[in-house]
This record gives C-alpha cells, sequence and structure tokens, in this order.
C-alpha cells in the first residue's frame, strides 16, 4: 500500500473509531513514515550522547542489499510479514492476509497503551498488519514464490509488464548486469510493480507453482480498512481482542470504497490529494474535515523537530548528520521522531524475537 491508505485512510479509520484528530494524526504519520524511514544507525550528538536507528524502508530494487541479511529484517518484519504457512522454510515466509501470525503481532502492538509512544507503536503495527492484505502471496526475503508470469490488467498487457518492469529496474538501479532482472522478480512483489498497492486495480498472473492468481484490490483494501479499524477500537478500549470489536459500518465502507475506487491516479501522492479533498467535502461517513499534512522529509518532518536536520534523502541525510551535529536536548527525548524510532525497535523485537519463532520461523 502507498501513502494514500497508510496516511489517509488510516487517518480516516482511526477518526471514525473514535480517536482525537491530533492522535489519529499521529498513528497515520507512524503508520506512512514506515515507508520514509531510510536512515539507520547511530546519531551522535555534539555533547556525547548517542541514539541508535533502525531503517524501516529500503528502495525494492536496491540490488546491491538484496544478499544482506538486514533486508529480511526490513521487509518480512514490516512489509511482507510471514503468514506461517507450509512445510518450508521459504513456504511459511509467503505473506498473508490477517494470518495468525499477524493477529498475534496486533495484539503484542496494541498491549502497552500507558508507554509515552504507545500511538507511535500502533502506527508501526498497523503499516504491517494491513500489508498483509495488499503484499499477500509475495514473501520478503529472496523467493522463487515471489516470481510473476504474464501479469493482466486492464492498464497492462503481459508483453507491456516485461517492458515496465525492465524500464522501472534500468530507471531505479541505473544499468542491469547478470540477473538483476530474474533477481528483483524474487524479491517481495517487485515483478508485479506497484499493482498490489493500487486500490481500485483488478489484475491477475500465474505465480511460481503454475497457479492462476486473480486480484481485486478494492474489496482487500476495505478488509483491511476494516480491521484496522477493529484494532484502534480495542487499543482505545484497552483491550487485546481486536477482533471481537465492531469495526466499520457499511455505511462508513460505502463511503470508503467510493473515494477509493475514484481516485485512480497511478501517483499516490495525487490519491492522498484526491483523499484528503472528498474528507474536506464530507464524502466520508460522519466526518467533514481536513486532512493533516504529511511531512516526511525535510522543514516541517518529525526528523527537523527534534533535531534541526532537513535533507530530504538517505546520503544527504547522513552526510549533514556528520556535519552538523545536533545538540542532544529534551525535546528530542519527547519528540514524535525519537518516539517512532523507539516503536520501530521495539516491533522489530517483537516480531523477529518473539512471535515468529513461535510460528517456527527464526529471522534474527
Amino acid at each position: 500500500m502507498n501513502i494514500d491508505f497508510h496516511y489517509g485512510v488510516i487517518y480516516v479509520v482511526a477518526r471514525w473509531a473514535g480517536m482525537e484528530a491530533a492522535d489519529a494524526e499521529i498513528v497515520a504519520h507512524a503508520c506512512q513514515y514506515i515507508d520514509d524511514s531510510t536512515v539507520s544507525g547511530v546519531l551522535e550528538f555534539k555533547g556525547g550522547q548517542t541514539y541508535e536507528r533502525f531503517a524501516a524502508a529500503h528502495g525494492m530494487v536496491d540490488y546491491r542489499n538484496f544478499l544482506q541479511i538486514s533486508d529480511k529484517l526490513v521487509w518480512a518484519t514490516f512489509h511482507f510479514l510471514p503468514g506461517g504457512e507450509g512445510n518450508s522454510f521459504e513456504e511459511k515466509c509467503v505473506c498473508k492476509p490477517n494470518s495468525d501470525i499477524a493477529k498475534e503481532m496486533v495484539r503484542r502492538g496494541i498491549h502497552d497503551r500507558t508507554a509515552g509512544n504507545s500511538m507511535h507503536r500502533l502506527g508501526v503495527t498497523l503499516h504491517t498488519y494491513v500489508d498483509t492484505w495488499a503484499h499477500q502471496n509475495f514473501s520478503g526475503i529472496i523467493s522463487g514464490w515471489n516470481v510473476v508470469h504474464e501479469l493482466r490488467s486492464d492498464d497492462c498487457a503481459p508483453a507491456e509488464w516485461r517492458q515496465q518492469l525492465t524500464a522501472f529496474i534500468e530507471r531505479e538501479c541505473d544499468i542491469v548486469e547478470g540477473d538483476v532482472i530474474d533477481l528483483v522478480s524474487r524479491v517481495g512483489h517487485g515483478a508485479a510493480l506497484h499493482f498490489p498497492d493500487l486500490p481500485w486495480a483488478k489484475w491477475s498472473y500465474r505465480n511460481a507453482i503454475g497457479r492462476e492468481i486473480e486480484r481485486d484490490n478494492l474489496p482487500i483494501f476495505l478488509d483491511a480498512a476494516n480491521f484496522a479499524c477493529r484494532a484502534i477500537q480495542a487499543f482505545m478500549k484497552g483491550c487485546d481482542e481486536f477482533e471481537l470489536q465492531s469495526g466499520l459500518s457499511s455505511a462508513q465502507q460505502e463511503s470508503l470504497r467510493l473515494v477509493l475506487e475514484k481516485s485512480r491516479d497511478h501517483d499516490p501522492v495525487k490519491r492522498l490529494s484526491v483523499l484528503g479533498a472528498a474528507l474536506e467535502r464530507g464524502e466520508f461517513c460522519d466526518l467533514s474535515e481536513r486532512l493533516p499534512d504529511y511531512i516526511g522529509k525535510g522543514p516541517g518532518s518529525w526528523k527537523a523537530n527534534a533535531v534541526g536536520i532537513t535533507a530530504r534523502g538517505p546520503e544527504e541525510e547522513h552526510a549533514q548528520e556528520r556535519v552538523q551535529k545536533p545538540e542532544w536536548t529534551e525535546t528530542f527525548e519527547q519528540s514524535d521522531y525519537r518516539k517512532y524510532h523507539d516503536a520501530v525497535q521495539q516491533h522489530r523485537q517483537v516480531v523477529t524475537r518473539e512471535v515468529l519463532p513461535k510460528f517456527g520461523i527464526r529471522l534474527a
């Protein structure tokens, strides 16, 4: 899923669940920031203090990193949560919607509501949770289960898909060398391009074992929104049994369906703009308000507000951190940036060290 769902839809769903606007903004921001949090390593302060961060996203076709163990901790932990089904390790790592693993992760993610970063942890959890719907049948490890044959949609014939895939890799990697195309085809949903993340898309493909997979994303996304609402409702009530909550009403689901169906631009930022305009016009059931601006990088971002780093890319951020070491202050300790990164570390620890091993999967 993209920013239109992770930020826009999650904000709307949180408001429907009864959250105050300021709290809903924190949850939605943390949910989307998973895709924008690309800087890892130790942040050094002028006085000698240090703070360690873990990147929750990498470029999908950064083939230089494909063989690094750390990438499993990114893709499988935050974007392609293993479903735990099947016999082999590869099969168990295939992502499945609303799996038992996903439900256990949600229960763990909403359990500690007294922590100072509980809403940030909820947002991080929701990102991984709703992605189990969008990324179903793909895997966060290098695997033949990710191979896509003859992708078809109303927008793309098989021959056009192959051309688009090649062009995408050449654009992102600068050069296609050796078996890079084959490698990308075995990582995440790289071979399916952006089709898993388009809310309205109807598409199909033949998978690695010759099975025809039919996808209609809209009802899948609505189901994800409904269960995200249940998780937020449980969080607010102080209980862990989120599956027992009421979720979205039929009227809320219908208004969400209409907005997602009509917003058909392939640019997720433009889709977010359409969603924001619909919210302001009152097209979402019982809601009529302005969608808060999302600033992932640069001036006004969580990072800039916490430590004054305003660069917009990972390399530029690292360079600015080296030249302009920030002052450690209480502002940093109370910042959304620090609370979010703590939530990322907590989520990673719980998923890789506690939840996945219970289901026979060890990634760390």
